[in-house]
């Protein structure tokens, strides 16, 4: 269950750490199966550059 489908008005305390405890326990099996987090640093990103877009010369006359 995410925050997505669950109302505003029913996120409690108790349902946030419900959640939290989902994810860790899904953590956990994740390592015990033998997969592995690797930390990426900030500034990488997965889409490369784009080239600079030119809209000279775009304009009717």
């Amino acid at each position: 269950m995410g925050s997505r489908e669950e109302r505003a008005d029913t996120r409690t305390i108790a349902s946030r750490k419900r959640l939290h405890d989902q994810m860790s326990d899904d953590v956990e099996a994740f390592l015990a199966r033998g997969g592995q987090i690797s930390k990426i640093d900030p500034h990488v990103t997965a889409d490369p550059p784009k080239r600079p877009v030119s809209h000279y010369g775009q304009r009717p006359i």
